[in-house]
């Protein structure tokens, strides 16, 4: 079992040990690790993810600790960067943590107790489970839904809780004590002891995290956004220099976005509406103006094609206009009144084809209605190494670049007048 140096000095970034036992690479674990007799790295568990940092041999050597994890046996492992020698059991080492990564995540883990116990004394709601990540943090709270305004409620109650500065206490007490301290939450394992973080009169909780040792040092805490997960809802969140960044960054974007507007920051959002009804009207407005030309387009092919065993077969390349609109062109002919078969290509990347025909009921049952458009697609496409497919009165596919579609296009109409 490893002395847990963390648990009664969350500040200790330095420390001496002894190495317990080695573990080389192997085929199941590619990285070098090391358990020693006690140690102030924190290993990833409780949501919180670990600490980095090295270890200096007698000899000056360093090894680079890059992830601690939990053993089955409770005693911790450090995994290392391959190292040009590693140390051997008995020998003396000296942990340097880094400073910077286990404030940040002091901050965010002790933040994280002051925000669900926000939640929970303003608005009775539960936290299920907590995430720590790179960038940002979470909560899952045990409710359907949060509103905008307990968002604000409980990010503001949380930063009075970090302005008045109140002190953070670890103690042990046994698990009958602790069931009469009103634990926000009570650890399912049955532990003769229990490690309690307690913010001064607002929260007690069974925790093993690292936690600063006064609220002040948690910096301001920013909730960002929620959303629905299977049991509950998630909020995000960070705190203290992760809270600076992010919003310097939010606010790097914001002006940006404002510039491009010509407008005041405040004025972004309603700028962008306003862009985004003045696009999907533009989008409905090109979307009526290439229909209407299909149509013409379909309309003026139909007029100026003889008919061939009493249906009209239009063959048409579009160099300029994409898959959408030869499908659409294909439609628009099939659907004129006429019987008609539309073998219809599109050169713009990526390039197809389409193939279809006048269903039989649309046409009447004429007797020129029965061709297979899909079997006609396979088999053109079969020659140049295209794929595609459908049903027998429309098809669809895609063709190699630089494929001469004019050519399959003269190929499908000679099969069909065959």
């Amino acid at each position: 079992m490893t002395n847990r140096l963390y648990y009664d000095s969350s500040e200790m970034h330095e420390f001496d040990s002894v190495v317990e036992d080695v573990a080389p690479p192997s085929p199941e674990q590619s990285r070098p690790s090391v358990i020693l007799r006690e140690t102030a790295f924190y290993p990833t568990s409780g949501g919180q993810v670990h600490d980095t940092g090295w270890l200096t041999l007698d000899g000056g050597d360093r090894l680079r600790v890059t992830e601690v994890a939990d053993g089955e046996d409770g005693r911790v492992v450090h995994y290392l960067e391959a190292p040009a020698r590693l140390p051997l059991a008995g020998a003396a080492v000296h942990g340097s943590i880094d400073p910077e990564r286990r404030r940040d995540h002091m901050q965010q883990h002790s933040g994280q107790h002051v925000l669900s116990s926000a939640f929970m004394e303003l608005y009775q709601m539960p936290t299920v489970s907590f995430h720590m990540g790179e960038d940002y943090c979470s909560i899952d709270l045990a409710t359907p839904f949060v509103s905008s305004e307990q968002i604000a409620g409980a990010e503001k109650r949380a930063n009075q809780i970090v302005f008045e500065n109140r002190p953070v206490l670890i103690r042990y007490v046994s698990r009958a004590e602790a069931e009469k301290l009103g634990l926000r939450k009570l650890p399912p394992e049955e532990r003769d002891e229990l490690r309690l973080v307690e913010v001064a009169e607002f929260d007690v909780s069974a925790c093993g995290g690292t936690h600063v040792s006064a609220s002040g040092q948690i910096g301001s805490i920013l909730l960002r956004k929620t959303e629905k997960v299977r049991q509950g809802t998630r909020v995000e969140f960070v705190c203290g220099d992760r809270a600076v960044r992010m919003a310097r960054r939010d606010y790097s974007a914001l002006s940006e976005a404002a510039a491009l507007f010509s407008a005041q920051l405040w004025d972004v959002p309603d700028q962008i509406r306003k862009s985004v009804e003045e696009s999907k009207l533009l989008r409905k407005q090109k979307d009526d103006a290439l229909d209407q030309l299909a149509e013409l387009m379909a309309l003026a092919a139909l007029q100026n094609q003889p008919e061939t065993n009493g249906r009209k077969i239009i063959a048409r390349a579009f160099s300029d206009r994409d898959i959408g609109f030869a499908k659409l062109f294909a439609q628009k002919v099939t659907r004129a009144g006429t019987p008609a078969i539309a073998l219809v290509a599109s050169t713009v990347d990526p390039p197809g084809l389409v193939f279809a025909q006048t269903s039989a009921q649309a046409s009447g049952g004429a007797p020129g209605s029965t061709a297979d458009m899909g079997a006609l697609l396979k088999q053109v496409l079969s020659t140049i190494g295209g794929r595609g497919g459908g049903s027998r009165d429309f098809a669809q596919g895609g063709v190699p670049a630089g494929s001469n579609l004019e050519q399959l296009l003269q190929q499908a109409a000679g099969t069909i007048g065959a």
